[in-house]
C-alpha cells in the first residue's frame, strides 16, 4: 500500500533538528516513557521520522508516514492526537510500519500533531514497550513537547516573512508598521528559541531591520544598548506600559523601570516618545 515502509534517502534531520531533539528528550526526562521519536512533513501529506531519542534499533529512522496511514498518519489525517495501548493488534488504524514498531517493540504509542496556523507540519510520538495507557500526565507532556515545536516553526515563518517584508522596494508606511510589531514579537521570543544558530539567526535579522532606515540606508549613530534595554523600548515603542512589558518580558514592573531610565540615559531623552524617536534615528529600532 502507499507509504509502506518507504524511507527518506538519508537522515532527514534538517533546520529544525534542534528544536525536535530537544523537546524529546524533555519529554522523556518529564515523563519517564522509554522512547520518543518524531520529525516534520516533507509534502502536503507525508511525514519523515527524522529524530529519535531512546531507540534501541535504527527501524523508526527516515520512515516515511503517508496521512491516513498508520497511527502518526491518523493523527495527520484527523489533526489530532491519536493513541493506541496495543499497536500491533488495533482495529482502529492500518498496519503498514508494523515491521518498524515490531523491530523498535513498541506497544502503547501516542501520536500528537505539530500545527501551525492550521496546518499541520509535524508529528511528535511518545511510546512505551509495554501494553498499557500512557496516561494523562504523558499525554499532557507531549501536547507540550508539540507546543514548543509549534513556536518553533511560527518564530522560523515570521523570520522568513519578515525579510520579505523588509525586501520590498517602496515598502509604504503600512508595510513599515507591519515590520515594528513583528520586531518586537521576534525579539520577545529570542530567549526561549533552544537553537543557538536559530536565535543568532534571528536577532542578526531585528538587528538588520532596527539599523535600516525607511529608504534602505543604514542609520549611523554610535548608541549601545543592552538586549535588555532595547526589548523594553521595543515594548514602549508599541504603547506597551511598564506592566505589560513586564508581562511580556518576564520582568518585574520595577525592573522594567530601571531599563528604561537607562535607556533614555544613553539616549540622551527625557519622556518615552523621545526615547523611542532617538532609539529609531540611532538604528536601534525600525
Amino acid at each position: 500500500m502507499s507509504g509502506a515502509g518507504r524511507r527518506h534517502p538519508g537522515r532527514a534531520s534538517g533546520a529544525h533538528a534542534a528544536e525536535m531533539r530537544a523537546a524529546l528528550l524533555r519529554l522523556r526526562r518529564i515523563t519517564g516513557v522509554p522512547v520518543a521519536f518524531g520529525g516534520l512533513l516533507t509534502g502536503p501529506a507525508e511525514l519523515c521520522i527524522a529524530e529519535l531519542s531512546g531507540a534501541s534499533t535504527r527501524a523508526l529512522e527516515g520512515l516515511l508516514v503517508s496521512s491516513g496511514i498508520g497511527l502518526g498518519g491518523k493523527s495527520i489525517a484527523l489533526r489530532r492526537p491519536c493513541a493506541v495501548t496495543e499497536y500491533l493488534s488495533s482495529r482502529h488504524i492500518s498496519h503498514e510500519y508494523d515491521a518498524a514498531v515490531t523491530a523498535e517493540g513498541l506497544r502503547s504509542v501516542i501520536a500528537v500533531p505539530v500545527i501551525v496556523r492550521r496546518r499541520v507540519r509535524g508529528v511528535l510520538y511518545a511510546a512505551l514497550r509495554t501494553p498499557q495507557s500512557l496516561g494523562d500526565r504523558a499525554a499532557g507532556a507531549v501536547l507540550d513537547a508539540a507546543r514548543e515545536v509549534e513556536q518553533s516553526l511560527a518564530v522560523r515563518d515570521e523570520v522568513r516573512r519578515l525579510l520579505e517584508v523588509a525586501r520590498e522596494p517602496g515598502a509604504g508606511a503600512g508595510a513599515w508598521e507591519e515590520v515594528r510589531e513583528a520586531h518586537g514579537e521576534l525579539r520577545a521570543l529570542a530567549p526561549r528559541i533552544v537553537d543557538p544558530e536559530l536565535r543568532a539567526e534571528l536577532l542578526a535579522v531585528c538587528g538588520r531591520l532596527a539599523g535600516t532606515c525607511r529608504d534602505g540606508e543604514p542609520a549611523g549613530y554610535d548608541v549601545v544598548l543592552t538586549p535588555r534595554e532595547t526589548d523594553v523600548l521595543v515594548c514602549v515603542a508599541s504603547g506597551a506600559t511598564n506592566a505589560a512589558a513586564g508581562e511580556k518580558l518576564g520582568l518585574r514592573p520595577e525592573t522594567v523601570k530601571g531599563y528604561l531610565r537607562s535607556a533614555m540615559r544613553k539616549l540622551g531623552s527625557h519622556t518615552r516618545l523621545e526615547a523611542v524617536v532617538a532609539a529609531r534615528r540611532a538604528g536601534l529600532l525600525p
